[in-house]
């Protein structure tokens, strides 16, 4: 039976709420803005208070009998051709952990692509899963990680047959998206499920030009964060099920594990509110998109000093299968300068904030949100940082190793290594010792060293001079890393 998306449960019931003038005793305690701080109210706005209200007590009633989270979580599930689908306010962080937990034990392994979020180390920290890495294809000419093969996941499985499942993270935050359907058939040829963290893929389900997404490709997990590239509130995260190797009823009891009991109905109405609007008018909205980033796309080519990537850089032989051109990745390298400088500049003297950078790239995202004036805005700000090109020079060196460098040994499990017996040691101490931290360049959040890993030079080196040119390590215990954190007596 077809359901009718013109309808938007949580925003409906908040209506509801409000007619109905009810007065509330209990939580939260700013009683619909009446006792929020003027000046708060001032620059939030009240909208934000009235849409504050308890999930169960205030949204739906103290035993939930509306089921209207439930209502709104039927109609995602229809939407993006999933069989269950659950709402988080957690963020993606959350739903990737909860699906981890459904997949595996403690000690029992999980092919995991190495270019995962930060998010998974810590399910693997948090879970005690031992993790299968599998390589990212790594392209020494842009030094820029693409998601695994398929063959590298049925390498994996061969070396680990014993292996629970597998973690794909796709698209990744630079738009290349791995071949899902082919690693889905890999694990479900063994009874394995297929876990994808597509934290970045809300928007694929609702235009037939976008990159296939996990669902429609033959995934068991999705996890996708609505507020990336959807319309959602930050936090706001969505996991899909499909299929009959992972029990929802599991599947939900971990995520209850690990949220909130006091989820923000706000971030629900995002939710609720965007998948109205994509299954009313999600193929025009995304067409409009597309259009117009192919003329930004461009626009940006003509800039003097730049280079925009496309399916010709991302994708081919050793690279990515697919690629999303919303994600606007633009190199950098013809101004002689780093990403980073470029968008400190673009910050400070536009107003412009670029979604992430790095040592040669940024990436000016896109969304259904932007028109010909956003940019417009963001194309006279990058002439104008082309122009300005000399005042960033000269560039600082970030010293990249090699692939085989870069990859470090895994020791030991990553939640032993974490909550293990630790000391902090001068960083040309700790070659050779095995990390008890992760060392994250973010964005995007993937790390470079894990909790477990044995510390090399070249990877020290490769940070620390990031960090001189830019690079943000925020998850260290020393941001600057003139120290690091070591388990006691693991010299290798």
């Amino acid at each position: 039976m077809s359901l009718d998306h013109s309808q938007a449960p949580v925003l409906d019931a908040l209506a509801r709420y409000h007619a109905s003038k009810h007065l509330s005793f209990s939580p939260p305690g700013h009683k619909q803005a009446r006792g929020a701080d003027p000046r708060v109210r001032e620059v939030l706005g009240d909208a934000v208070f009235y849409g504050d209200v308890l999930a169960s007590g205030g949204l739906d009633d103290r035993r939930t009998r509306s089921g209207v989270l439930e209502c709104a979580e039927q109609l995602m599930a229809d939407a993006v051709h999933a069989s269950h689908t659950f709402f988080s306010t957690c963020g993606s962080s959350l739903s990737v952990k909860a699906a981890m937990l459904s997949v595996a034990h403690p000690h029992e392994k999980l092919l995991v692509s190495r270019d995962a979020h930060k998010s998974v180390v810590a399910g693997l920290i948090l879970s005690g899963i031992q993790p299968v890495w599998v390589d990212p294809r790594w392209d020494t000419e842009r030094h820029l990680a693409h998601p695994p093969s398929a063959d590298h996941f049925e390498s994996g499985f061969a070396a680990h047959p014993d292996a629970k499942g597998a973690l794909v993270t796709s698209p990744t935050p630079y738009g290349a998206c791995a071949d899902l359907r082919a690693i889905a058939d890999i694990c479900h040829r063994r009874q394995r499920p297929l876990i994808v963290d597509e934290a970045w893929g809300a928007h694929l389900p609702f235009h037939p030009e976008l990159p296939a997404w996990a669902m429609d490709a033959g995934a068991d997990v999705c996890v996708t964060s609505i507020h990336k590239m959807g319309s959602g509130l930050e936090q706001g995260s969505v996991f899909h099920l499909q299929g009959d190797l992972i029990d929802p009823a599991l599947l939900k009891t971990r995520a209850d594990l690990l949220g909130t009991t006091s989820p923000s109905v706000l971030i629900y109405a995002g939710i609720d509110g965007w998948r109205r609007q994509m299954a009313q008018h999600g193929r025009g909205l995304l067409e409009r998109a597309l259009h117009l980033a192919k003329q930004v796309r461009e626009a940006v080519e003509a800039i003097d000093g730049f280079h925009v990537n496309d399916r010709a850089d991302f994708c081919g032989p050793g690279l990515a299968d697919d690629f999303d051109p919303l994600p606007v990745v633009i190199d950098v390298t013809g101004l002689n300068t780093t990403g980073y400088r470029v968008a400190d500049w673009l910050r400070e003297h536009r107003h412009v904030d670029v979604h992430l950078s790095d040592h040669r790239r940024i990436n000016t995202q896109l969304t259904h949100a932007d028109d010909q004036e956003t940019a417009g805005v963001l194309l006279e700000a990058l002439k104008a940082v082309s122009a300005a090109a000399p005042d960033l020079r000269p560039k600082a060196t970030v010293d990249i190793p090699p692939p085989a460098t870069l990859r470090l040994q895994q020791t030991c499990l990553p939640r032993d290594a974490f909550f293990g017996i630790v000391e902090d040691v001068p960083a040309q101490d700790a070659v050779g010792r095995v990390a008890a931290e992760m060392l994250t360049p973010y964005p995007p959040g993937i790390p470079a060293v894990l909790p477990g890993e044995l510390l090399n030079e070249p990877v020290l080196h490769y940070l620390r001079s990031g960090i001189e040119a830019g690079m943000n390590v925020p998850d260290a215990v020393d941001p600057q890393l003139n120290t690091v954190r070591v388990l006691v007596d693991s010299k290798g």
